[in-house]
């Protein structure tokens, strides 16, 4: 069934929400929630398992993985004629937990992750989120701030979300003349297997933050880089 039949017969009452990472944590908590608030909801894995794990939850679970361009591309004919209400660009890794010189490896792996797929696939997204005059998100983090930046540790993590939330930006004064709201999101630090068990949130509270601050999003808003609560932060 191609993307295109399943928003033909989507009810037009029902809202959409494409999460892309949604094996675990904050990704699958967003998914859940959407679901269990009847929105219809379009998410991705890069592991089988977790696709089917997500196609039991009840999205409409496809794989991808977001380092490989030609899944991307397919990704995007699949999604091609939907009209997204929100969606959240989710995947991303931490890399090294120790500093120092960064191997070519490390730098790659986190890089195409976290920036180079960004590139790629908000262009695709973008289109389908402004005929919905909805809102694209980015999961950023204030450690990707350099206005807030007080900690040299995790420089590679660091520049990773820096350079993401420049993509962002550049995406948002591309189309917000087409309708799309675009922000970039910092969850805060949540107990997940990249926040660590001594984090301060919950996963599903720092869901639940992140979903009504995408709600109360205006245009006015596009271009913007928000606290899970919806506080600003400064880039």
């Amino acid at each position: 069934m191609s993307a295109g039949g399943a928003a033909a017969r989507r009810p037009s009452s029902m809202s959409t929400a494409l999460i892309i990472g949604a094996s675990r944590g904050i990704g699958r908590a967003l998914a859940r929630q959407y679901l269990d608030a009847g929105w219809r909801v379009i998410a991705s894995a890069r592991q089988p398992a977790d696709v089917a794990a997500l196609a039991r939850l009840g999205a409409e679970a496809h794989r991808l993985d977001v380092t490989n361009v030609e899944a991307i591309a397919g990704f995007g004919w699949k999604l091609d004629g939907e009209k997204l209400d929100v969606a959240v660009l989710n995947a991303g890794v931490f890399g090294p937990r120790a500093d120092g010189f960064p191997t070519q490896q490390d730098f790659d792996q986190v890089m195409h992750t976290n920036v180079l797929a960004a590139m790629r696939l908000l262009p695709l997204l973008a289109p389908l989120v402004g005929a919905a005059n909805g809102r694209l998100a980015v999961m950023s983090s204030r450690m990707g701030s350099l206005a807030l930046r007080t900690s040299g540790n995790a420089s590679l993590y660091r520049a990773s979300k820096a350079a993401l939330n420049s993509v962002l930006v550049d995406i948002s004064l591309q189309f917000a003349s087409q309708g799309a709201t675009c922000v970039a999101l910092h969850p805060g630090w949540v107990r997940t297997d990249m926040g660590g068990a001594s984090a301060e949130l919950e996963v599903e509270d720092s869901a639940r933050d992140l979903r009504a601050t995408l709600a109360r999003l205006s245009p006015a808003d596009n271009g913007g880089f928000f606290n899970h609560d919806g506080q600003p932060l400064s880039w």
